[in-house]
């Protein structure tokens, strides 16, 4: 190959690696300037019941702060696990990548949530989360938070609550899946995140999607061309005004039947 060739097509490898770098890496770490006591995710996030000298206790762990940009990696799966991340803005997803090469997504996370409690048992994170929007994090060491909980029936406490939630995510996912049809997947999945930003202050009847609809359809065991129709079906039946990412509940109640029929 000619020199001039080579040249060309190092620099296409080292342009290639650099881009791949900087879409997988996070902003350096930061020291966080609030505390658990004083921030406003406080009843949502870890030390949600937390009161007294165990609150004192995660005041005084040294937290820091992430920025992870949309569509970078704040882990892969196989990393090791070193830390929990609460997240503060944004939206983060997780996925997991199959045989065929297929991603199956497998959770979105939102403020006020945690993230990265799959490299517990393991000690390497058994799937990947990277953000879909500009998204700012608390990293809390696993190990202090170990440490904490020695001795500290309260701070036991937490991490039993971490785990709790862990497996109700995982059995909520498989109740999804295994009893319920296209309209009532989508239905709990609406309603779902309808709950969590109401508990956050924000409108529980209108809010933008920061995922696509294929995601959606990874994480509902739906076909993209399913989850398109479903949304055209609710917006015929006068449930959902959809403009694009969009969502807007004009009938709560309505929608609210369509994940009750199974459930009850």
């Amino acid at each position: 190959m000619p020199a001039a060739a080579l040249e060309k097509s190092a620099n296409r490898t080292v342009r290639i690696v650099t881009e791949t770098a900087a879409a997988t890496a996070c902003a350096p770490v930061a020291p966080a300037t609030t505390q658990c006591s004083t921030c406003h995710l406080r009843d949502l996030c870890l030390p949600c019941g937390v009161n007294g000298v165990d609150m004192d206790r995660l005041d005084s762990m040294k937290f820091t702060r992430r920025k992870v940009k949309a569509g970078q990696t704040l882990y892969r799966e196989g990393d090791k696990f070193q830390y929990i991340h609460a997240v503060r803005t944004g939206t983060l997803k997780s996925s997991l990548m199959l045989s065929d090469g297929r991603e199956q997504v497998s959770g979105f996370h939102i403020a006020g949530e945690l993230v990265g409690l799959d490299g517990v048992a393991q000690g390497q994170h058994a799937s990947a989360t990277m953000a879909l929007e500009d998204t700012e994090l608390c990293a809390i060491p696993y190990a202090s938070l170990s440490d904490l909980a020695a001795g500290a029936t309260g701070m036991q406490h937490i991490i039993s609550r971490l785990m709790s939630r862990e497996i109700l995510r995982e059995h909520s996912l498989m109740m999804l899946l295994g009893s319920m049809n296209a309209e009532e997947r989508l239905a709990a999945f609406l309603l779902n995140l309808s709950q969590r930003y109401a508990a956050r202050g924000y409108s529980e009847r209108e809010f933008h999607l920061r995922m696509s609809r294929a995601e959606i359809g990874s994480y509902l065991g739906m076909k993209l061309e399913t989850v398109s129709r479903t949304f055209s079906a609710f917006q015929q039946q006068r449930m959902l005004e959809v403009d694009k990412r969009h969502i807007r509940i004009t009938d709560l109640n309505a929608l609210k039947r369509r994940f009750e029929v199974r459930v009850h």
